[in-house]
């Protein structure tokens, strides 16, 4: 999921429980033009590093503790990196995506996308 500088959703890609969503960053930032993308460790890679220097973006993602060459990051522009969290916990409010009560995917990502429209509203 991608949110904006205010926390509210801006574009997410479902994918299955077991996927990891370090495979999702690339096709969730194409066709954007983002000044910084904050994300955690676990986004610390080569390839995705370098598709935010294309798109002419500042990555802020902090390198992993084993890399060779430790990248520097902006620390003060990466604690904005909880808005996302809480975007997250804001969406598990509604007990049937937490729960993942829907359990075909394009009812499910109705939901989500019902929910996401609801955040902007409020």
């Amino acid at each position: 999921m991608m949110c904006d500088a205010l926390g509210l959703p801006v574009k997410f890609i479902l994918t299955a429980g077991e996927a990891s969503d370090f495979e999702q960053a690339i096709p969730l930032l194409h066709g954007e033009q983002p000044g910084y993308v904050v994300a955690d460790k676990g986004y610390d890679s080569n390839e995705i590093v370098d598709f935010i220097q294309q798109i002419n973006a500042i990555a802020v993602i902090p390198p992993r503790s084993n890399r060779l060459h430790q990248r520097i990051y902006d620390k003060i522009i990466y604690k904005e990196r909880n808005l996302i969290e809480r975007l997250f916990n804001r969406l598990k409010q509604f007990r049937k995506i937490a729960t993942r009560f829907e359990k075909i995917r394009i009812n499910f990502e109705a939901l989500i996308y019902l929910a996401c429209s609801y955040l902007w509203l409020i």
